[in-house]
Formats: C-alpha cells, sequence, structure tokens
C-alpha cells in the first residue's frame, strides 16, 4: 500500500493498491518537492468517473509507468469532490492549454504549484494520433531537466491567466444589476430549446438546475417558458435518464432524447431536481412529478442514506469496468424474468418492443410514450395502468438486485446534502408528505451537529468518523438553502422546534460572511490558504447553481423572515459587486440573474428600485401579475321582496396558485390574507363558502411555530363558487368588494380588492 492508504476519500482510497509512491494533497508532498525540486504531477478526479477507473486500471497500476512517475515526479492524488476549490483552479488551466476539460484530469505543476502542461485522459500507449501516458512522462521529465526556463516562464503565463479568469473583477456598479438580465437569459434558453425532446441544445444534455430553476420563475406569467419547463421535465421523467425501476436521476443523457445516460447517479443532481419536480407539483398538480419525487426519495432512502440518516455522495457507473450493466438489459433477460404474456404487456411501455438501442445489444428502460396515452389506447385509467405495471417492475427489480451491487461513494458532503435537503424539504412540503420533510430533517440534524471542525467551523466533508476540509461557499450556501426550506416546511411535520432551521441560517450566514466575505461584495469560494493559488469569486452556473447567487438568495430570504435590513444590505452589495459582469454574461448566469430579479421584486419601496426592464415599480408589476392570476365574475338575480336578491360569485385561479380561504370565527393565522367579501351599499344577508382545501404545506413563509392540528391552512385552488344574498338598500349603485390574495409555493403577491357592481343577470342562478 501507498500513503493514500490512510485516506477517507473512498477515490483515494481506489489508488491505494497502485505502484505510484502517491501523496494526498498536503504538506509532505509540497515540501518534498521544493527540497528536492521535482515537478509535481497532479491527478485529479473522483470515485464514480468512469474514465478514472480506466486510466488506473491501464496506467497506475502498470510497474513501468509507475516507475516512471516514481523516477522524476512528486505524484499526488486529488479528490475534486473533497476539494472542490483546487478542481476549479486546475481545471480553468487545463481548459486554457487544452481547449476543453473532464475528468480524469491530469496536469504537471512546478513546485510552485503553477501548471505548465495538462490533458484529461491519456492511453497506456501511443494510438490514434493521442500520445500514451509513458510518453507524456518523459517528454516532461525531459522538458524539465533541458528547457527549464521555458518550462517556468508558461508555468507564470498560465497561473497569471488563471488570476485573471478567477480573481479578477472589474469595479462593483454603482446600481442593482437591471431585472431585465432575467429576461435576457430565458431569451437565451429559447433560443436553444429544443421543442421535440425538451432540454436545451442537442447531445450530450445535462438536467442544469439553473435553467429549470429560472424557467420555473417565469412559468406562471410567460406561457412559452411554462411550456419548456413542462416538455423539459416531461422527457426527463420519461427518458432512460431516470430509472424507472429504482428511482433517481443518472448523471446526463448521452442523446438528444434522453434515453441513453451516463449512468452514474450523483446526490447533487437529485437534490436539485427533487425541488424543480417539487415546485413543479406545487405549480401544476402533476401526477408524474410525484411519482418522480417519491421513488426518487425512497432511492435516497434505500441506497444513498448513511446509518446516520445523512446522505452518501454517489453510486458507480460501471460493474466490472463495464458501464451501466447493472441497469441494461438483454431481450432474453426481459423475457427470463417476465415471461411472454407480461413481456408482451410491458414491452411498449418500457420500449422494448423495438430494436434494442444501448451499444446495439441491451435496453434502457424508458417510456416512449405518456403513459396516459397508453391507458386510454387500453381502455383503462392511468390509475388502473399503473397497478398493473407495478407487480412487474417489482419483478425487473427484484431481479436487478441480485446483480453485482455497485460502489458507493460513502463520504458525506455539506454541499450535497445541502441540495438534498432542500429538494426532500421543498417536495414534501408541496405534496404535504411528511415522511420527505422527515428525511430532511435527519440529514440537516447530523452536518449541524457532527460536521464540525475542532474549532466550530462547519466541515465540507466527513467519512469514517472524522473530516477535515473547512466548508466551502458552495457548503454555506447550499446548506442554508436547505435550513431555509425546512423553516417553511415545518407546518407538514415536526421538523425540529420553533426557530431552530432559521437560528442555523443565521449563524451559519455570519460566519459564511467573516470566512469567505469580500470587502467589494460576494464571497470567495475558499477561505485563503498558502497552498491555493487564487481565490476564485465565480458567479456563473454549472453543474449546481452558481453559490455566489444562491447565497444571495438566501440573504434575500433572510430579511424577509427576519425582518433585518443587514440581510438585504448584504445582498445588495454583493448583487452590486457582479453587476458589470451580469450586463455581460447574463446567460451563462442565470441564477444570479433570478436574484437580480428576486432583489427588485422584494425592494424596499422606492419606486425606481423596482425596475426589472420596463417603466414601472416592481410593486405594480406585481399588481397587475396579481390581478391575472384570479378572475371573478359576479351573477345576480333579480331582487325579490325586500329587495333581497340572489348572487353567485365565480373565482378562476391559475394552476399552481391558491387563495386563502375565510376561517371560522375569524382564527387564521396572522401571515394568512383569506378571502374577504364585504358590501358596498349592499348588506350581505347570507353567504355560503364552498369546501376548503387543508393543505398546510402550502403555506408560503411558514410561521416557525408548526401550525395546530386543529388550525390548519385553509385554501382555495382551481375554480370555485359562492352562493348567498344580499338586500339591496338602492336602485343606483351597490355591490361586492372582494379581496384574494394569490400565493403558490414560494411567495405571495399583494392582495388585491376588486368592486363588483350588482347589476343584474338573467341567468344567474337563484
Amino acid at each position: 500500500m501507498n500513503r493514500l492508504a490512510e485516506s477517507s476519500s473512498p477515490y483515494l482510497l481506489l489508488h491505494k493498491d497502485n505502484p505510484v509512491d502517491w501523496y494526498p494533497w498536503g504538506p509532505e508532498a509540497l515540501e518534498r518537492a521544493k527540497a528536492e525540486d521535482k515537478p509535481i504531477f497532479l491527478s485529479i478526479g473522483y470515485s464514480t468517473c468512469y474514465w478514472c477507473h480506466v486510466m488506473e486500471r491501464e496506467s497506475f497500476t502498470n510497474d513501468e509507468t509507475a516507475a516512471l512517475m516514481n523516477r522524476h515526479f512528486v505524484n499526488i492524488k486529488l479528490d475534486r469532490e473533497e476539494r472542490p476549490d483546487l478542481d476549479e483552479i486546475y481545471m480553468t488551466a487545463t481548459q486554457m492549454l487544452t481547449q476543453h476539460g473532464g475528468w480524469p484530469n491530469s496536469l504537471f505543476l512546478t513546485p510552485e504549484l503553477e501548471p505548465f502542461f495538462a490533458g484529461t485522459y491519456f492511453p497506456p500507449i501511443d494510438r490514434q494520433g493521442m500520445p500514451g501516458f509513458p510518453s507524456v512522462l518523459r517528454s516532461m521529465a525531459e522538458a524539465w531537466s533541458t528547457r527549464r526556463a521555458d518550462i517556468e516562464e508558461q508555468a507564470a503565463r498560465i497561473s497569471e491567466g488563471i488570476r485573471h479568469s478567477l480573481e479578477e473583477r472589474p469595479e462593483p456598479g454603482a446600481e442593482l444589476p437591471d431585472g431585465s438580465a432575467a429576461e435576457r437569459s430565458l431569451a437565451g434558453l429559447e433560443r436553444s430549446f429544443d421543442p421535440r425532446w425538451g432540454g436545451f441544445g442537442s447531445a450530450p444534455k445535462f438536467p442544469t438546475p439553473s435553467n429549470l430553476f429560472l424557467l420555473l420563475e417565469f412559468a406562471s406569467e410567460k406561457p412559452r417558458a411554462a411550456e419548456m419547463l413542462s416538455t423539459t421535465l416531461d422527457h426527463m421523467a420519461r427518458g432512460g435518464i431516470y430509472d424507472h425501476l429504482g428511482g433517481g436521476f443518472h448523471r446526463y443523457a448521452t442523446d438528444r432524447e434522453w434515453n441513453i445516460p451516463h449512468f452514474e447517479k450523483m446526490l447533487y443532481d437529485n437534490g436539485w431536481l427533487l425541488e424543480a419536480y417539487g415546485r413543479e407539483f406545487g405549480r401544476t398538480g402533476s401526477e408524474q412529478a410525484a411519482r418522480v419525487i417519491r421513488r426518487t426519495a425512497d432511492f435516497l432512502a434505500r441506497e444513498l442514506t448513511s446509518p446516520e440518516g445523512a446522505f452518501w455522495s454517489a453510486l458507480d457507473a460501471e460493474t466490472d469496468g463495464h458501464e451501466g450493466a447493472f441497469y441494461v438489459w438483454t431481450r432474453e433477460e426481459l423475457l427470463d424474468v417476465l415471461g411472454e404474456d407480461d413481456f408482451g404487456f410491458l414491452a411498449p411501455l418500457y420500449g422494448f418492443d423495438r430494436t434494442p438501442f444501448f451499444e446495439g445489444s441491451h435496453y434502457v428502460l424508458h417510456h416512449p410514450d405518456i403513459l396516459t396515452n397508453q391507458a386510454k389506447r387500453r381502455r383503462l385509467t392511468l390509475d388502473e395502468l399503473l397497478d398493473q405495471m407495478a407487480p412487474l417492475e417489482e419483478k425487473l427489480l427484484a431481479a436487478r438486485s441480485e446483480r453485482k451491487p455497485l460502489s458507493i461513494d460513502d463520504k458525506i458532503l455539506t454541499d450535497w446534502n445541502g441540495a438534498a435537503i432542500s429538494g426532500l424539504a421543498t417536495a414534501g412540503r408541496l405534496l404535504g408528505e411528511p415522511n420527505l420533510v422527515t428525511q430532511a430533517v435527519q440529514a440537516a440534524t447530523f452536518v449541524l451537529e457532527t460536521m464540525r471542525t475542532s474549532r466550530g467551523t462547519l466541515l465540507h466533508s466527513w467519512r469514517s468518523g472524522h473530516g477535515e476540509v473547512p466548508a466551502f461557499l458552495a457548503d454555506y450556501a447550499y446548506f442554508v438553502r436547505a435550513l431555509l426550506a425546512l423553516e417553511r416546511a415545518q407546518p407538514v411535520a415536526d421538523a425540529g422546534g420553533s426557530d431552530r432551521w432559521l437560528a442555523a441560517a443565521v449563524r451559519l450566514t455570519e460566519e459564511q460572511m467573516k470566512r469567505l466575505g469580500d470587502p467589494a461584495g460576494g464571497f470567495y469560494a475558499a477561505a485563503a490558504a498558502p497552498d491555493v493559488l487564487v481565490r476564485s469569486k465565480d458567479f456563473l452556473d454549472g453543474a449546481a447553481p452558481s453559490a455566489n447567487a444562491v447565497a444571495v438568495l438566501n440573504l434575500l430570504d433572510l430579511a424577509e423572515l427576519t425582518g433585518e435590513s443587514r440581510w438585504r444590505d448584504e445582498a445588495e452589495r454583493s448583487l452590486r459587486s457582479f453587476a458589470p459582469l451580469l450586463e455581460r454574461l447574463a446567460e451563462p448566469a442565470r441564477m444570479m440573474t433570478l436574484a437580480a430579479c428576486r432583489a427588485h421584486s422584494t425592494s424596499r419601496g422606492d419606486p425606481e428600485s423596482g425596475k426589472a426592464g420596463s417603466r414601472v415599480s416592481a410593486g405594480s408589476r406585481l399588481e397587475e401579475e396579481a390581478r391575472r392570476l384570479v378572475a371573478l365574475n359576479l351573477e345576480v338575480a333579480e331582487a325579490g321582496a325586500g329587495g333581497i336578491a340572489a348572487f353567485t360569485l365565480f373565482l378562476v385561479i391559475a394552476p399552481g396558485w391558491h387563495i386563502y380561504a375565510p376561517y371560522p370565527d375569524g382564527d387564521a393565522p396572522d401571515w394568512v390574507r383569506p378571502l374577504g367579501i364585504e358590501g358596498e351599499e349592499v348588506e350581505i344577508v347570507e353567504i355560503e363558502f364552498p369546501q376548503a382545501d387543508d393543505l398546510p404545506h402550502l403555506a408560503p413563509l411558514a410561521p416557525r411555530a408548526p401550525i395546530p392540528d386543529e388550525n390548519p391552512v385553509r385554501i382555495y385552488q382551481g375554480e370555485v363558487k359562492i352562493s348567498g344574498r344580499v338586500k339591496i338598500r338602492s336602485e343606483s349603485s351597490g355591490g361586492l368588494r372582494v379581496t384574494v390574495q394569490a400565493c403558490d409555493e414560494t411567495r405571495c403577491l399583494p392582495a388585491i380588492e376588486h368592486i363588483l357592481p350588482l347589476e343584474h343577470s338573467p341567468e344567474a342562478h337563484s
């Protein structure tokens, strides 16, 4: 065994038996490089990286290759998931040098940690115009000994480029970024949208959460955004990127149709997608979204939950060197498990009634057609079809579970747990399912109580009883987002006490500001350290949303939840620091444009501060939006004896929105604005309200104490009919004053008063 045997990283432990004299990143390796004046070979990867495994088998287990490495270099293995700060720096170097990137990331550094050569995967021998890894090693060793000055000059040039890319920022703007940046970012999505299969661009396709969250922000007011969102979520849920038997999403799809995935399953992907599908359910009531949420939560509970209740990081993609072998099926395997009759029943539902499309001989299960269409063809309801499918799916899942288990990356990462906690808490609140919130509570409790350094600082990673790396910005941002999601979810389940989550969010945000705050605004990705070339302050989205953007959204939420202006001050300072860049780079910074838009819509009351690409204030725009979301119509019968007239009030509430129903005896929570109906120069004699839905999980910004069972949140959704009688005092005037407040799963718009005149309608119901 080499030095990696003492590591806690599953990825580093995969290399502990290599003949390479590996070091983990740390003082021992870096001091040796300086003492011996040797270049460093830095290999960066992660445990579920397929090509990382390939290079390990081909090169790092080879005695001759290892001898070359040991003779000429100090060799360092780095888990990118444990040190995302170093991964960002050296991936930037690889992209600068090669115009592409990926993992494994293979770099050669000077003893001062400056890169001078880089690549990704290298084959074991020269082939197809690509140098083999031994050839690269010999070439780098020769260059170091014979052209040292050239090497150091190139390394200095590359390092300066890295600093320019990651560290240098223009002067902060004098004003907040224009809210219209979100509109420009949305327009960019529309240009790249695939209307046939959903998603953006062609293959490969990624479930990029920042795209989905931006669409969710606009879906209620822009039909095109709603269409792009629903099409993308539908095809992802039906495609092979989703594991229809075991639940959970694979990393990405290699094809346009979302059917052939890269098979690793990452915790963060599934966490962000739980939130996206949860919010889509809250917007539309989609049963498909609800099924995806439940199965994904089951997958996390079954396969990625640690004994302590937190979540492990990932499931591997390969079995015995063959990617996807655990998940795919031959026709013969399916027939053997199902039998001919059940095979014939399930084949058109799961796409194995046609030619195999994975490696020419295997199927990836997916839904080629919408299940409701299949149900209609079979003269079944959707529920009946699902009931008939369930036992056959269980047969396939049981057979699959007999295959060789996949490797699990069992380290616990704070940022990835934050994504999963936020997704479960949000989905649990919107579906009204306490078990999902309980999953989130268990993980959050572990992180809060266990993942701390000896000095009390939040940790980034933890495994086998200990952790060493202090938290990065993504840890604070994603985990605080999770705590705020739990704060809102408390009415659904006993989530652990009155103000526990909000208090923790405040404490960690203060710690984040102290450790990572930039005096000019915004936050550094990591704390200053002698072994880190630059401190980046990125605001662009990647596979996960920008941590700086999420931090700004958290600050705005804290300002709203606590009423303390200091949080909004910090949010605005951060936004001003990124304003010049956001003006130029709105499209790859979708989450930050969303934060800018949110800052305008929750302005301090200055009529000019609400500009978002228009000449009206934020308040005016929100009132206009609120009026569009609830349509009202009043029908009045002809007055009879004593001037008594019957009326019927119809309300049509937009999908995904609700209004609060009246409460008996006026005992509504103080944060609820119930539907109000009062007479204008008329006397309401009688009024009959329909039965309301008791859905406490739909309450936005719920109170810090759970709502008692005897006083649930009462709401109306969809179409509402209210009947009553009024006594008309005069023939010339009179009407009803109706007050409604429209809310969705994340916000409430201003309450709007409508004056409806009592005009006689001959067709009105009496």
